[in-house]
């Protein structure tokens, strides 16, 4: 089976998967401050910025002067101005923070910039515990702030199709999701982890999770084997798997610490009684194979490959961002869509479980992007 290109695809279709993001009239560029410079995704998140025609970002805070300094010296932040904390919050130019930081620092951050009255792209995972995330994005609710968070499937070419093809009927009735991200940790990046039950799921699940979310919304039941099975003197729970009980289907996510090749093994399955997708990488060289037991929307009957190539990361989420900023209309992911996959999160990491006073804050229903 030859795989067909991904221009041939979309041109030949007719039709283009679903957009992530919807045009608004150019109004100047969204002035932006970046809190915290620590975290793994800042690169690629500065460089989505620099790139778009939207954003001029402005100033950087770090806490760490050490790491200031020797940030400072690094290309990436050439032409950023260095000011304290006080200085980027007090901004009042600054109408977007992007909130770089490690778990245990992400609510109490947030709620600086929230009470700032500033909108804000949040790294994640935002710790382990409910109420303090639940405070954080009532009060953004309330004072009507975008808050965005840090998953990196969001705008996934790949995906985005499956979740489209299901919420349109195009492949029946979709009974199963399985989906894999396994990573290939150090030892001191198993020792962050291991700080929390959840361990390798914490860490990484939530990407996943807020697929999974977005497909079939908030699941009744949450089981999880968060094990330690890798011969490494730690606790670290480096072998976890969570499957998620819905009405009529469920959903299995899984995520391993210690994996050669980690990157391209990554996975995300959507399987329906008249259709199918499988995608493969994720990030790299992306292939999604799709099979209909009949033509439906833009795809023909049987078995088809189409080549995505790479997808980047954080594009889509900025262009959602600059979209619902410059037409001043919410974000396509609602807030309780964040609480919902937060929720969920902490259920398969062993944090929480359902319970009567969660069961009442959301809606039954999540619409995808």
């Amino acid at each position: 089976m030859r795989p067909l290109d991904r221009r041939d695809f979309f041109r030949t279709a007719g039709a283009a998967l679903a957009a992530t993001s919807e045009a608004a009239p150019t109004t100047g560029k969204i002035r932006v401050g970046i809190l915290g410079t620590q975290h793994g995704h800042l690169r690629g998140k500065l460089a989505a910025m620099r790139d778009s025609p939207d954003y001029e970002v402005v100033s950087v805070c770090e806490h760490d002067r050490e790491v200031q300094k020797k940030q400072a010296s690094d290309p990436l932040f050439r032409g950023l101005k260095w000011v304290s904390e006080e200085d980027l919050l007090g901004d009042s130019s600054l109408r977007l923070v992007v909130v770089e930081c490690k778990p245990w620092e992400a609510v109490p951050w947030g709620m600086k910039v929230v009470a700032a009255g500033k909108h804000m792209h949040l790294e994640k995972p935002p710790g382990n515990k409910w109420e303090p995330f639940k405070e954080l994005v009532d009060e953004a609710r309330r004072k009507k702030l975008l808050l965005q968070m840090g998953w990196v499937l969001r705008g996934h070419e790949g995906i985005d199709a499956a979740i489209k093809a299901a919420k349109e009927g195009w492949i029946g009735d979709v009974y199963l999701l399985r989906a894999t991200m396994n990573s290939d940790r150090d030892q001191p990046q198993r020792n962050r982890e291991a700080t929390y039950p959840g361990g390798a799921m914490f860490e990484l699940g939530g990407h996943l999770i807020d697929r999974v979310v977005a497909t079939l919304g908030r699941p009744n039941k949450v089981q999880s084997w968060l094990r330690h099975d890798m011969s490494i003197a730690d606790k670290l729970a480096d072998n976890t798997v969570a499957v998620f009980e819905y009405d009529r289907a469920l959903a299995v996510v899984s995520t391993a610490a210690r994996m050669f090749g980690a990157g391209d093994h990554r996975s995300f399955e959507l399987i329906g009684s008249d259709g199918s997708f499988m995608i493969q990488p994720l990030d790299n060289d992306v292939k999604m194979t799709v099979g209909m037991r009949e033509a439906r929307g833009p795809y023909k009957q049987g078995w088809q490959e189409i080549s995505l190539g790479r997808q980047p990361r954080y594009i889509a989420d900025f262009a959602e961002l600059a979209r619902a900023l410059k037409s001043n209309s919410p974000l396509k992911l609602s807030y309780d869509h964040e609480l919902w996959v937060y929720e969920t999160l902490l259920r398969a990491s062993g944090e929480m479980a359902l319970a009567r006073r969660t069961a009442a804050l959301l809606p039954r229903e999540v619409h995808a992007p």
